[in-house]
């Protein structure tokens, strides 16, 4: 996973003056003010497109050696795309469940991949009895990059019902795990059934399956609660590690309030829309029993349709090294939050260059610095985009 130099042609390069970055109160995302030294230490940002043609890419991987590895939800094509163009990898799309929100959905590359060629999917799924439900699968790819193969479901078994709210990101975290973020599936007793996996982040071992040995209720006798890392959460789009350490989730609310939250191993984040589905309850409703854990930001109304996400690091992104980027499908743009050592929104910055190019679904740091965005647009409208600071 080394730098992009992808050799599609620069099909649009747009450069803009700095864009403006405010010091922000407490959440909801209201009442910011701006000041002269943060928008001189904010860099002016260059976008290309380097991938065209896709129909909602849902998440995008660098192989290395300038190559991408792509995923797109309604069509279920993986795709490479590299110095001669792109092309469909030979891949069961048919086996794919795609309804709704849901379909061949997040992707994560094996830390590993240039030696053991492994890469991990989260898509709908068939069961046994006509079926279905969300999973997640391990791949390998061949080196010529033309063929994946199967080598085993690490975990299955996350509900969905139409395929609304059927999450689902992956990311490997720095000791090895993989955390899976899922969605509630629109049943309003998943999140805090401990015995669904439906509204959780889960964690687990990325070669074996095996749950994580640190999780809270490791020694459960129910085998689904020993993959539960948080739960009470509504539609989980978005996860990230910051350099700290720590581990960040973005999910979708209701009718108000998408959130960016702190995950705390055993949380409950306290999304219960119950009785039925009943989404006019807050998306953290801190009368349950027991503790819940706030949102570190959240949009207020009306959300954002906030999802994938990444903490950016390096000088050249000024003022945002650091930030967490958040893509927003709805709103059309990328949040940079910036939260200090314990986790306190200090600032957000909303670059207009990055309001262009329509519902943006995914964001990838890549290893050279830069950012890759997915563009949700469907019919071959969408595309990935590169982002990074002009020097």
């Amino acid at each position: 996973m080394r730098s992009l130099g992808l050799g599609l042609g620069v099909l649009l390069t747009l450069a803009l003056t700095a864009p403006p970055a405010v010091a922000l109160p407490a959440s909801p995302d209201a009442g910011e003010t701006s000041t002269t030294a943060e928008r001189r230490a904010t860099p002016r940002l260059v976008v290309t497109k380097r991938v065209t043609g896709l129909s909602n890419p849902w998440d995008v991987q660098p192989i290395g050696n300038g190559r991408l590895l792509i995923t797109e939800r309604d069509t279920a094509r993986l795709i490479v795309a590299g110095k001669g163009g792109k092309r469909a990898v030979q891949f069961p799309s048919g086996s794919v469940w795609v309804s709704g929100e849901t379909g061949l959905m997040s992707l994560e590359v094996d830390p590993a991949f240039a030696t053991n060629r492994r890469f991990y999917t989260c898509s709908g799924g068939f069961t046994d009895g006509g079926g279905h439900d969300v999973r997640v699968n391990a791949w390998t790819l061949n080196k010529t990059l033309t063929k994946a193969t199967l080598v085993k479901k690490l975990i299955g078994g996350f509900p969905t019902t139409t395929g609304r709210h059927g999450g689902c990101r992956l990311l490997i975290t720095s000791n090895g795990s993989l955390l899976v973020g899922t969605g509630d599936a629109a049943v309003g007793t998943n999140p805090r059934n401990l015995d669904s996996l439906g509204g959780k982040t889960l964690r687990l071992n990325r070669l074996t399956g095996a749950p994580w040995p640190t999780n809270p209720f490791i020694d459960s006798a129910s085998s689904r609660r020993r993959y539960v890392q948080t739960f009470g959460h509504r539609n989980v789009q978005g996860l990230a590690e910051r350099a700290n350490g720590t581990l960040w989730s973005v999910e979708h609310g209701s009718y108000r309030d998408d959130e960016v939250n702190l995950l705390v191993n055993g949380g409950d984040y306290g999304w219960h829309p119950v009785p039925g589905y009943n989404e006019s309850v807050p998306m953290t409703d801190f009368d349950l029993p027991g503790k819940q854990y706030g949102a570190k930001w959240r949009s207020g109304d009306p959300t954002l349709a906030t999802s994938g996400a990444s903490f950016v690091y390096g000088k050249k992104w000024g003022s945002l090294n650091g930030a967490l980027a958040v893509a927003a499908l709805k709103a059309t743009r990328i949040l940079f939050l910036t939260f200090d050592a314990r986790g306190k929104l200090v600032r957000k910055t909303v670059p207009p260059i990055l309001q262009r190019f329509g519902r943006l679904r995914s964001v990838t740091f890549a290893p050279n610095g830069d950012l890759l965005v997915t563009t949700d647009t469907d019919s071959g409208g969408g595309s990935v985009l590169r982002v990074r600071p002009a020097s």
